[in-house]
């Protein structure tokens, strides 16, 4: 974990190359991280949502109308997405994690966004949500999480709902396997795929606690997101090699356990033989009641 704060660089270099390379026929459509040259279509206002420091393929977001961020958390490696709707100002907060929430607001609060929900893609064991004490700071924010969970949020998620936010929306698909609750978000345009721990780049969540079971895991991978189309960019909730994207095709091809037969998987799912990770006897009870006990 000590080396994650010196590939923040990386990091930032490979999140520009992937999404180049994951809408590679918009490549002449991209415009560079920090560079003078803007999408088509897309003027250099002061609007800081129609002004993006990184990469961006204009058909994917700008001239689509949405506002997209990835957003990091060095101690337990986690991913938070932030999307909006750069006309309406409304958005969606994808698995916030609690030592981050002053660095969300700030960001949500000069962006000028209004913050409809704050969904979590299962019930977490490496760290606590902020959902829970978000909604305490910020008046009519719901939070969200699958139903098979058994956590509790304003908005329990069933396969097929969508969370929309202004003419924008995520489609739940239900992927149970890591735990019984894991959902993956998708894109209405099928172009992103918010893949929480069911499918990491190059790997996926592991299967030996929290009613993990391989075998639901590599079916719910095979047809539920291996379904999508290969140039659908997938963000996952973890990722601990400074990797920041891949794409359906990729893991589809490459992905090391997933390209395995079922027997192959859940063998190797078998004997990972992993550490208990460090906070679940403390995140797992909180992120049950979405992040704060109550008194």
């Amino acid at each position: 974990m000590s080396s994650v704060v010196n590939r923040v660089k990386p990091v930032q270099r490979a999140l520009a190359l992937t999404l180049r390379l994951g809408t590679n026929a918009e490549g002449s459509r991209c415009a560079a991280a920090g560079g003078r040259h803007f999408p088509p279509g897309v003027s250099k206002s002061a609007d800081p949502l129609r002004a993006p420091s990184r990469s961006y393929c204009s058909r994917m977001a700008l001239n689509e109308g949405l506002f997209f961020r990835q957003l990091f958390e060095s101690e337990s490696s986690t991913y938070t997405y932030l999307l909006a709707d750069t006309e309406t100002k409304e958005a969606i907060l994808v698995d916030p994690v609690l030592e981050t929430i002053d660095r969300d607001l700030k960001l949500i609060h000069e962006l000028g966004l209004n913050l409809k929900v704050a969904v979590n893609t299962h019930c977490h064991a490496d760290h606590i949500t902020s959902t829970g004490l978000m909604k305490k700071r910020l008046a009519g924010l719901k939070s969200a999480i699958g139903k098979l969970s058994g956590a509790s949020a304003d908005i329990l998620l069933s396969e097929g709902d969508n969370i929309r936010f202004g003419k924008h929306h995520l489609t739940v698909r239900e992927t149970p396997g890591h735990t019984d609750g894991c959902v993956v978000l998708v894109s209405g345009d099928q172009r992103m795929a918010f893949t929480g721990d069911a499918l990491l780049i190059r790997g996926c969540g592991r299967t030996d606690f929290q009613q993990g079971c391989a075998k639901k895991l590599y079916e719910s991978v095979h047809q539920k997101i291996f379904t999508l189309p290969d140039h659908c960019l997938v963000y996952p909730a973890h990722d601990y090699l400074g990797q920041t994207a891949s794409t359906v095709g990729e893991e589809r091809r490459f992905n090391p356990r997933l390209t395995k037969s079922l027997e192959e998987f859940v063998e190797i799912m078998k004997n990972l033989n992993l550490p208990k990770p460090k906070k679940i006897d403390i995140s797992v009870p909180a992120n049950l009641v979405c992040g704060v006990h109550e008194d």
